[in-house]
């Protein structure tokens, strides 16, 4: 096998355009190795064929090992340990109990409640002047959506909301409360749900106090990843005026037009990493018992031995195949409420600002996610 290409993360042109720097990556070989300062070298899968086996072969593991370990209050630490660090009959049993909460049924059912939040927040934006639709409209969004699903009360919603953001951040003076401040909100919604969520999962599903608290504490892990996912997708409609007419005279293909924003421009480049429970060798590669491997999301979602003329955005392309949402048996369990809060926020937009313009597009340079630093709009 020829030498396996390296990515380095601490590139400024990998930050500027990820899907150029894996792309290359790919066309040479189904492996790559990413490297940077401040951690180990780690393997990347780059096709989509290969990176979808990844995801499904047992040798590749995710554990408590996978996340950094959060300072956080010793009562906390136990309900911290969400269903994706568990693998075998462990995460069998959680996905297999909490799996029909998550149902498209259920999202459907509950998109009535979406649409009265994003109304909500739309009709609350300056009447005048440029706008930034990240800070004022995609990054509420999620967080209200969850306050909505687990039966947060209205008043406490302003501290769920700061809290977050600062979870989101991963650091900053607020971090050391953020995380109790949730942890501890979970608990009390769970004593007393009040919500069709926790009802079920504490309910009908049988999950334990603990489990069902890690439920809630992963909602907001998770959830926030439709923010720059929503940024990202607006600013894309809009610079494919084409398209965006298309989905504004045939409604019909909002569900294709969600699966191909994801994978056109979903904001998670890299899925979690795994790490190798055994010598692997990985498509001529010997990967080590313990090395950590990951999939390149951006090269595979792009990859044209998956999808035909894959640099083309096209809101009609047939939907799913992406890996946007993850592969195998950590799908996210969210992806139904996913691309229900997407299409109707996106639709709702198109619909009420048939102006909207972008004033500038400016990305953070982060080597694990394509997001906007900003959303400056003018209608």
């Amino acid at each position: 096998m020829s030498a396996v290409p390296e990515i380095d993360l601490a590139d400024p042109a990998v930050a500027a355009d990820p899907f150029t720097a894996y792309g290359t990556a790919r066309e040479q070989g189904p492996v790559a190795k990413l490297v940077g300062p401040g951690f180990a070298p780690m393997w990347v899968l780059t096709r989509h064929a290969e990176a979808r086996a990844m995801l499904t072969d047992g040798r590749f593991a995710l554990g408590e090992g996978t996340y950094q370990p959060l300072d956080v209050p010793e009562h906390c630490r136990p309900y911290l340990r969400t269903m994706q660090e568990t693998e075998g009959e462990q995460h069998a049993r959680l996905r297999r109990l909490t799996a029909p909460a998550f149902a498209a049924r259920r999202a459907l059912d509950f998109r009535p409640r979406i649409e009265r939040v994003v109304t909500r927040l739309l009709d609350a934006l300056p009447a005048q002047g440029p706008v930034d639709l990240l800070t004022e409209f995609a990054q509420p969004l999620p967080m209200e959506v969850i306050c909505e699903l687990v039966g947060v009360p209205e008043a406490d919603r302003p501290r769920w909301h700061e809290y977050g953001t600062t979870v989101v951040r991963g650091t900053g003076s607020g971090f050391a409360t953020a995380v109790p401040g949730i942890i501890d909100g979970a608990r009390d919604l769970v004593a007393r749900p009040d919500s069709d969520l926790l009802r079920h999962l504490t309910g009908d599903a049988g999950l334990t106090e603990q489990e069902t608290v890690a439920m809630v504490w992963q909602l907001v892990l998770a959830g926030q990843t439709p923010a720059n996912f929503l940024a990202n997708a607006v600013e894309t409609l809009l610079a494919h005026p084409d398209q965006a007419a298309v989905l504004r005279a045939e409604p019909q293909w909002w569900p294709n037009a969600v699966d191909e924003l994801m994978r056109w421009c979903g904001s998670q480049l890299l899925t979690i990493p795994r790490r190798t429970t055994e010598d692997v060798d990985l498509h001529g590669v010997l990967v080590r018992a313990g090395e950590p491997v990951t999939a390149s999301i951006a090269a595979a979602n792009h990859d044209p031995r998956a999808f035909d003329d894959p640099d083309r955005f096209d809101v009609r392309r047939a939907a799913g195949a992406h890996l946007g949402f993850a592969y195998g048996p950590h799908f996210c369990l969210g992806a139904s409420f996913a691309r229900v809060q997407v299409e109707v926020a996106l639709s709702a937009i198109l619909d009420r600002f048939p102006g909207l313009r972008v004033l500038e597009v400016q990305r953070v340079p982060d080597p694990g996610t394509w997001r906007l630093a900003a959303l400056p709009v003018l209608r």
